[in-house]
């Protein structure tokens, strides 16, 4: 039985010492639910302890790479009620997902093939290496299309990669970046043509594998440090304030004027 069989909507592939993880929802643009998440959350120890791996490609099936967060499933399930497999809600496996991911010594580099939205934007960013579509759009719209403080990773890794005030515009006006762009700007590491995205990255991600093991994974882990003191500085506080903006007015009317599909109608409440 292969260590991965147990998940379901993540496909890992090994091969040449590269594992390949492609989140595998296409008929639902990849799109973030409760089992995701916590197969998000897994994914990365479970690459740990797998000595045939040395290096990571994470990608999206089908023509996204992620549309982020499923609002239809926020809108129909309060935040306390129980989940499927009796699992009750937990505002922190969030956090759980990016220290995990960030705590991986093994190089990570993600193939952003499609729209990459929301918190599937701040897992692909957290990795080490991007690469993206010219014609992808990434971004991150917890604030103005879903009503939440964008408290899931957001706050973390905009700054970081294209400074204070960038990332306060972006994050507030749910900003949607084309490739080229987000290159110009420091967002991600490399662009190509959206049939050549795959392959190139996959090609430095076999360059990774097939390098020297332990500085790789050391030099990721040091500057992964500043990384992770900005997540414990302020991951805690800004998912508190999106826990927060979970319970008031403007998130309703965002959740329900999605399921109508229509512009929400924010009354600053």
């Amino acid at each position: 039985m292969s260590n991965y069989a147990h998940y379901h909507d993540l496909k890992i592939e090994v091969a040449d010492k590269v594992a390949t993880v492609t989140l595998n929802r296409p008929d639902a643009r990849n799109l973030i639910n409760q089992r995701l998440i916590r197969e998000l959350r897994t994914i990365w120890d479970d690459l740990a302890d797998d000595m045939s791996v040395h290096s990571v490609l994470l990608t999206g099936s089908g023509n996204y790479f992620s549309f982020g967060g499923d609002v239809k499933a926020m809108s129909d399930r309060p935040g306390g009620d129980v989940l499927e497999e009796g699992e009750v809600h937990d505002p922190m496996v969030s956090r759980r997902l990016v220290s995990r991911l960030l705590d991986l010594d093994k190089p990570i580099v993600c193939a952003i093939n499609g729209d990459c939205i929301g918190l599937a934007a701040t897992i692909a960013l957290l990795c080490d290496i991007t690469v993206m579509a010219d014609d992808a759009r990434i971004g991150d719209s917890h604030v103005n299309k879903v009503g939440l403080v964008a408290g899931d990773g957001g706050t973390v890794i905009w700054p970081l990669l294209v400074g204070v005030s960038k990332a306060k515009e972006f994050l507030m006006r749910g900003t949607l970046l084309k490739g080229p762009e987000a290159e110009r700007i420091g967002l991600v590491n490399h662009v190509q043509p959206r049939s050549e995205v795959l392959d190139f990255a996959r090609k430095i991600a076999q360059e990774l594998a097939d390098g020297p093991v332990w500085a790789t994974r050391w030099t990721k882990l040091s500057i992964n440090q500043i990384v992770k003191d900005r997540v414990n500085r302020l991951m805690e506080a800004s998912m508190a304030l999106e826990q927060v903006t979970f319970e008031l007015a403007d998130h309703k009317e965002a959740t329900q004027a999605f399921k109508e599909k229509r512009k929400p109608k924010f009354g600053g409440a």
